[in-house]
C-alpha cells in the first residue's frame, strides 16, 4: 500500500502540470453508487471498500472521506498512512482542500468520474485561494493498477414489456415532450438504470445492479446508445432497430456530445432537422460527469435535474403487482431462512431458539462439521431465494452480520476472516434479491438464546419507530425527510439514535437504491415530494459499537388516503407494506408497546400467515403460525 501511495505521488508530480493533490473518486463514469470491480480505484488506493467515500492524496498526506455507515467499517481497512475522515464531523473535503493547500494549488482528478455539482461545488470553494481542479492526462490510479481487472463484454438483456409494464416509445414521447418544454435540442443520459429504465434493457455490468456500461443521447427526432457493441445479441439489436434507436460505440459519446451542441448530430433514422426554432439547449443532469459537461458551453446547458429520474420512481401498475408478486416470494425464502436457521441454532449450538428465551450453554458448535458462520448462513439464505421464480440474483451483498459485526452498519463478511455464530448474540440480516418482476430490500434482527433488557428495550425502540413511519399519514406535497423524525423519536426519548438515512427508493429489476426521493435527516441532492405508486424502505436502526447491531426494514408502496378530511383541498398519502416476515416477538418488550402499535403487530403477522402460507411447507408453516401469534391472545 505504501508502493502505491508513492508511485501515485511520483506520478503527481511529474504530472504536467504537477499536481498538489489527487482526488480518488469512488464513482465510475456514470456516477453510480456501485460500481464493477475494475472500476473500484479508492478500494484499491486505500483498502477501503465502503461504497460510498473520496478519497485524497497530498504530498504527505492520504485522507479517506466517508459517512456514517462507513466508520467502523473504514477504520478497519484504512491501511497504514491513510486517515479517517468523517461526514458530519470534520470538513468536508471542499473545505478541507480550500483551507489546507497553497494558494494556487492543482488538484487533478479523472474528471470522468467525478459530477457537474460536485466539481462545480469544488470550483466554488477553490475560486478564494486561486486553486485549480484539473483534468488529469489519463486515471493515476490506473496507471499504478497493474492487477486491475480487465473489461467484461456481458449481453445486454432486453426487458420484456410483461415486466417494464410501458414501451420504449411510450417513454421516449414523454421523454420529447419534456425536451420540447425545456426548449432543449436533446439530452445527454449518463446514469446507468436512466438509461436502462428508458431502452427497456438490462445487464450484468455491475455487480447486484442489472445495468449496462452505457449512455444515451436522446432528441426530439433521434435516440442513440453508446455501449460496446460486442454485447448486443441478435434479440438486443432487433430491440434497437424496432426503437429507432442508434447503436454507437461507447466511446463515440464524447464526440457526439461535441456534435450534438453544434446541431451536428445525426442519426441514420432522422427524416428531417434535429432543431426546432429556439430549442438550442442540451438538457445535462448536474449528475452528468464533468468531463462530458467541460465539452458544452455552458450558457448552452440545460443544467436540470433528468426528466427520466421522477417516471422511473413511479411505477406503473404492471410494475406494481410484479413487485408485489416478487416481495410474496422472496418473503417466503425470508421465512425459509429462519425456519431453517433456528433448527440448526438448536441442533448444532443447542440454543433456545427463536421462540425460547434460555441462555445457551455453549457458543461452540456441539459437533465439529456443524459451524455456521456469517458467510455459510447467508449463502444458504441464497439457496433459498435461488429457488423462487423469476430469480436473477441478489441486490445487494447480504449483511450477514452476528454480535459486534452488527455495529458496522453495511458490514459484508468475508468467507476468510468472517464471524462464527453465536447463541447468545444478536443477528442482524440485511438482504435482497433481484427478480424480473422486481427488486426486494429487507432487514430482520433476531437472537436465539436470551436477549438482555437493554437489547429488548433498543429493539422495541426501533420496533415502535419503524411502525410510526409505516403508519405516518400525511398530505400530498410532504417531502421524506419531513418523516424522519417519526422514525427516530421513539430512539431519541432514551437518548438513541442511528447514522444513516430511514429509507430510500427501490427500483424494479434496477438499483435496490433508486432516487429521487428518499427518507433522512439530510434531504437528498434531488429530493421531491412522496407520491402515490413511489417505492420506500422503512428501515431505523441502533449499533452500539463493539456489542450489537439492531435493524428492521421492510419496503412500502406510498398510496392515496381516503380521510375523513382534506384540508387544504391537498390529498393525502399513507405508506402499504409489501415485505412479508414476521418480527420477533420475544425481542419486545410488549409492555413498552401501546394498543396501536400491538394491533398493527398483530395485523400484520395476520396477513405473513395468509399471504405466505401457499408458498411453504407444512413444517414451515407450522413455525410461522407460532411465530406470527396475536400478542394479547
Amino acid at each position: 500500500m505504501a508502493n502505491i501511495l508513492a508511485d501515485l505521488r511520483s506520478l503527481m508530480s511529474s504530472h504536467s502540470p504537477p499536481l498538489d493533490a489527487l482526488v480518488v473518486p469512488s464513482e465510475d463514469y456514470h456516477q453510480s453508487e456501485y460500481v464493477s470491480e475494475r472500476d473500484q480505484r479508492r478500494a484499491f488506493v486505500s483498502g477501503f471498500t465502503g461504497s460510498a467515500g473520496v478519497a485524497l492524496i497530498t504530498k504527505n498526506e492520504a485522507l479517506m472521506w466517508t459517512d456514517g455507515r462507513y466508520f467502523l467499517q473504514a477504520e478497519q481497512q484504512l491501511k497504514d498512512g491513510w486517515k479517517l475522515m468523517r461526514l458530519m464531523e470534520d470538513p468536508n473535503i471542499d473545505v478541507w482542500m480550500a483551507d489546507n493547500l497553497a494558494v494556487s494549488a492543482t488538484v487533478g482528478t479523472d474528471t470522468w468520474c467525478l459530477s457537474v455539482d460536485t466539481a462545480q461545488k469544488w470550483e466554488r470553494a477553490f475560486s478564494k485561494k486561486q486553486q485549480k481542479l484539473v483534468q488529469t492526462s489519463t486515471n493515476l490510479v490506473d496507471e499504478v493498477w497493474k492487477s486491475r481487472p480487465p473489461a467484461e463484454v456481458n449481453h445486454v438483456i432486453v426487458h420484456q414489456l410483461k415486466f417494464s409494464g410501458r414501451s420504449v416509445a411510450d417513454k421516449l414521447k414523454d421523454l420529447r415532450e419534456h425536451l420540447k418544454q425545456g426548449k432543449a435540442c436533446g439530452i445527454v443520459i449518463t446514469t446507468l438504470d436512466e438509461v436502462a429504465w428508458l431502452y427497456n434493457i438490462r445487464g450484468s455490468d455491475v455487480p447486484y445492479c442489472p445495468v449496462v456500461h452505457a449512455f444515451a443521447i436522446v432528441t426530439p427526432v433521434s435516440a442513440f446508445f453508446y455501449v460496446d457493441k460486442r454485447k448486443l445479441s441478435s434479440e438486443a439489436n432487433s430491440h434497437m432497430k424496432e426503437n429507432e434507436i442508434e447503436v454507437r460505440e461507447y466511446d463515440a459519446v464524447s464526440s457526439d456530445v461535441i456534435h450534438l451542441a453544434s446541431n451536428q448530430l445525426i442519426s441514420s433514422l432522422a427524416k428531417k432537422n434535429e432543431a426546432e426554432d429556439g430549442h438550442n439547449l442540451i438538457w445535462v443532469d448536474p449528475r452528468c460527469c464533468f468531463a462530458l459537461y467541460s465539452k458544452l458551453n455552458s450558457d448552452q446547458v440545460l443544467l436540470q435535474p433528468s426528466p427520466l429520474a421522477l417516471p422511473k420512481a413511479l411505477k406503473n401498475s404492471v410494475e406494481m403487482d410484479g413487485l408485489k408478486k416478487a416481495h410474496i416470494r422472496d418473503g417466503a425464502a425470508v421465512v425459509q431462512y429462519l425456519v431453517w436457521l433456528d433448527k440448526q441454532m438448536q441442533d448444532n449450538y443447542g440454543a433456545s431458539g427463536y421462540f425460547k428465551e434460555a441462555e445457551s450453554t455453549s457458543n461452540k458448535p456441539l459437533k465439529a462439521n456443524m459451524k455456521l458462520t456469517e458467510v455459510s448462513a447467508s449463502d444458504k439464505l441464497e439457496e433459498f431465494r435461488a429457488s423462487k421464480e423469476h430469480f436473477k440474483g441478489l441486490s445487494f451483498p447480504t449483511i450477514s452480520s452476528v454480535g459486534a459485526n452488527g455495529a458496522i452498519i453495511h458490514y459484508t463478511p468475508d468467507a476468510k476472516t468472517c464471524a462464527e455464530l453465536d447463541p447468545n448474540k444478536m443477528y442482524l440480516c440485511d438482504s435482497g434479491a433481484q427478480y424480473l418482476d422486481g427488486t426486494t430490500d429487507i432487514t430482520r434482527t433476531v437472537h436465539f438464546g436470551k436477549p438482555s433488557a437493554h437489547e429488548k428495550a433498543c429493539y422495541t425502540a426501533v420496533f415502535k419507530g419503524h411502525v410510526a413511519l409505516g403508519n405516518a399519514r400525511f398530505p400530498c406535497g410532504t417531502m421524506g425527510p419531513t418523516l424522519d423524525i417519526l422514525a427516530r423519536l421513539p430512539l431519541w426519548k432514551v437518548g438513541l439514535d442511528y447514522r444513516h438515512g430511514t429509507g430510500h427508493g427501490v427500483g424494479i429489476f434496477l438499483n435496490v437504491h433508486e432516487g429521487p426521493h428518499g427518507i433522512s435527516y439530510r434531504p437528498p441532492p434531488r429530493n421531491v415530494p412522496l407520491q402515490a405508486s413511489m417505492t420506500v424502505t422503512d428501515e431505523p436502526g441502533y449499533y452500539e459499537d463493539g456489542n450489537f447491531g439492531i435493524r428492521l426494514e421492510n419496503v412500502l408502496i406510498v398510496k392515496d388516503a381516503d380521510t375523513e378530511f382534506n384540508f387544504g383541498n391537498k390529498g393525502y398519502l399513507e405508506m402499504e407494506h409489501i415485505t412479508w416476515a414476521p418480527y420477533q416477538r420475544k425481542l419486545l418488550d410488549v409492555g413498552a408497546l401501546v394498543p396501536e402499535e400491538i394491533n398493527w403487530l398483530n395485523a400484520y403477522h395476520f396477513q405473513c400467515r395468509e399471504i405466505l402460507a401457499p408458498f411453504l411447507n407444512e413444517s414451515e408453516m407450522t413455525w410461522l403460525k407460532q411465530a406470527t401469534e396475536p400478542i394479547g391472545a
